[in-house]
């Protein structure tokens, strides 16, 4: 399970560019779920930050299990 929290405590990511970049690193080292329980705290947050994060999560977990069925 991966939480939003934790990944910012953790790596201490800038702006949501780069919390976008982390989402996406941990989708493909195997993260299966997301959880999206705090609103991230950069000035680039958009509106649609928790739509932004699921599909950067969704589409690198489909293209590598995609890529495993090969």
């Amino acid at each position: 399970m991966l939480w939003i929290s934790e990944l910012i405590l953790q790596n201490q990511p800038s702006s949501f560019e780069e919390l976008i970049t982390l989402v996406r690193q941990k989708a493909r080292e195997g993260g299966r779920f997301l959880r999206m329980h705090v609103k991230p705290p950069y000035p680039d947050t958009p509106r649609n930050w928790e739509d932004r994060l699921e599909a950067t999560f969704s589409r690198t977990v489909d293209v590598d299990d995609r890529e495993l069925q090969r």
